[in-house]
């Protein structure tokens, strides 16, 4: 496998490397295990057998050394069809954007407490789990002081320090909640009203490819750095730190680098859409190369509440692993269907272990990696047909643990149904993987 996936550092450290899965209606990349199998669903759960380079876009800062980076502001106009106070086209200029959103953006740094154990973060490499500075966005949310952020920005802290706004003022937070799953957290500072500018939160299901976007960070710890470019996709999936995937995300061209996680990506009409996460480097340096990747502000939308009440999410588990399948693949193994989702395996207990699906018995080698197939053939799911992963998947993430889902499948070429009451996602990925 190539590249990696690990909280970033100025130099580069080894460690997982999952692939965003393509959405159907988005071009696929070459040989038809890459673009259709290896990815496997364990709740919402997206493994890539074949990865591209993921990096999360948090920052950890060792003792000495330093970097040295030009900081500057944009001030180009971004049309876009929004309504708002800026252009004849109707949308902000960045600075525009700049000046009214730029004192919502935390500037976060977590310090990490020394551990003899193994970091539950997978992506914190063993050299930093002796302690450090974790450095990372967040977005104010309301008066009360509440921040939203990345999990992986502030997991594992001792303690956490925010700046607001230009304010060189530190507050200590408190962690209200956090969701691995969504690599989502809550955090909160006791800071005078006035010193808080919550942003106004958008509706990222209305974003479309090409629109204009702004990026408000803490890049390599330059508090307040501002860059725009627009949506290059939509539909993504990533991976969470705990395993899972993520799903609905959005790819921007605007730079982000360690140090950007947690903060805003913002629309022309100066709202925020989606949180920044994640960059792909394609390899060889962890910087920014043009595709970066925010988790849509509606998912956000979805668990703050829980986080602030809660302080946990619960989401929905159905227990397998599988792919796409594609007229390649089926053509290959001799299916009975050109597509649906091929059940890899099932976790034992599971749910749908107890609903009594199957996975295969036979493993292959496809391209260099090994995969099990034999197993069933999901064609339908609550009415609806089921073409590849990305919408059982879909499907999963938007239920609630105890909710039914009802499969159609195939077996040995005969049609079968099974209604599968949906469980709780595990922590994360290890205490998910089916055994033997």
């Amino acid at each position: 496998m190539q590249g990696s996936l690990t909280v970033m550092d100025d130099q580069p450290q080894s460690g997982m490397n999952p692939q965003p899965q393509q959405p159907q209606d988005q071009p696929q990349r070459k040989g038809f295990f890459r673009s259709s199998f290896g990815s496997a669903l364990l709740g919402g759960l997206v493994v890539a057998v074949v990865g591209a380079v993921l990096l999360l876009t948090g920052a950890v800062k060792s003792k000495g050394g330093g970097t040295t980076t030009v900081e500057q502001t944009m001030s180009a106009p971004i049309a876009s069809q929004s309504s708002g106070e800026g252009n004849e086209g109707g949308g902000n200029t960045v600075d525009e954007i700049y000046k009214r959103d730029g004192d919502g953006v935390a500037f976060i740094e977590s310090t990490l407490a020394p551990t003899e154990s193994e970091s539950f973060n997978p992506f914190i490499e063993p050299e930093s789990q002796g302690g450090g500075t974790a450095t990372g966005s967040g977005i104010v949310i309301d008066d009360k002081g509440h921040i939203l952020t990345n999990n992986h920005v502030i997991e594992g802290a001792d303690k956490i320090e925010v700046k607001l706004g230009a304010s060189d003022h530190q507050y200590t937070a408190e962690v209200v909640g956090t969701d691995p799953a969504s690599d989502l957290a809550l955090i909160q500072v006791k800071a005078p009203s006035k010193e808080l500018d919550p942003l106004t939160l958008g509706d990222s299901s209305k974003m479309e490819v090409g629109d204009p976007v702004v990026a408000i960070g803490n890049p390599f710890g330059l508090d307040r750095t501002v860059t725009s470019g627009i949506v290059s996709a939509l539909q993504r999936q990533i991976q969470a730190p705990n395993g899972f995937s993520i799903d609905n995300v959005i790819q921007t061209d605007a730079a982000i680098n360690p140090g950007n996680s947690g903060g805003p990506l913002i629309n022309s009409a100066g709202e925020v859409i989606g949180i920044n996460s994640q960059i792909e480097t394609g390899g060889g340096n962890d910087g920014n190369v043009g595709i970066g990747f925010a988790i849509p502000i509606n998912t956000a939308k979805e668990v703050i509440h829980e986080l602030e009440t809660k302080g946990s999410v619960e989401h929905a588990y159905l227990g397998i692993s599988g792919g796409t399948i594609t007229p390649e693949l089926a053509k290959a193994f001799n299916l009975p269907v050109k597509e649906g989702v091929l059940i890899q395996s099932v976790e034992k207990g599971g749910p749908s272990d107890k609903a009594g699906l199957e996975g295969g018995s036979t493993p292959v080698t496809i391209e260099g990696s090994e995969v099990t197939v034999g197993g069933d053939i999901i064609t339908e799911a609550d009415g609806k047909k089921i073409t590849n992963m990305e919408q059982i998947i879909e499907l999963v993430n938007q239920k609630k643990p105890g909710d039914e889902v009802t499969l159609k499948y195939l077996r040995e070429g005969k049609e079968k149904t099974a209604t599968v009451t949906l469980g709780t996602r595990p922590a994360k990925v290890e205490e998910a993987s089916p055994k033997g």
